[in-house]
């Protein structure tokens, strides 16, 4: 089962812990010998998903959106970007060199792309910017992969 990750970054320490759990949990659901995770790593839900996908068993492919993208990250994400770096068994790369929302959304098809399922730590909301989590849960649906949504009941986002 191949399953991609998109999600809201900059969540509160309660909301974060919450999502945590739930993303172990679905995570958890898959046998890990078959269980292949789809991320671009980045600080939040696409680097807590990686780190329980690999916790689990699984193989974790990443997608790079653009050459600066690890650049772009926050610098105290730097060192678990690289971790999960050298445990990717693939890597796929958009081509694109700057890291802005064009890219993130063109690195988001590609996982999209490369999943059976989507995962998706969403609020429901509108994208805040384009290549947000909802313009890619919309891909996703229009491209016919199923979407899993994992947001904790009750948890708000600021």
């Amino acid at each position: 089962m191949r399953v991609g990750i998109t999600g809201h970054r900059g969540l509160s320490t309660e909301v974060e812990e919450r999502v945590k759990q739930a993303i172990r949990e679905a995570v958890s659901g898959y046998p890990a010998a078959d269980l292949v995770g789809i991320s671009c790593i980045a600080d939040g839900p696409d680097a807590w998903f990686a780190q329980a996908v690999l916790h689990h068993g699984g193989a974790l492919e990443v997608v790079v959106p653009a050459e600066k993208y690890r650049e772009s990250l926050p610098e105290w994400h730097h060192a678990v970007y690289d971790d999960l770096m050298h445990q990717a068994a693939q890597v796929h790369e958009t081509g694109l060199t700057e890291s802005d929302s064009n890219a993130h959304m063109a690195g988001s098809e590609i996982l999209v792309g490369l999943a059976d399922v989507l995962l998706a730590v969403w609020d429901g909301q509108p994208a805040r910017g384009y290549g947000g989590t909802a313009d890619v849960v919309n891909y996703a649906e229009r491209t016919g992969v199923p979407v899993r949504v994992v947001w904790p009941q009750g948890a708000t986002r600021a």
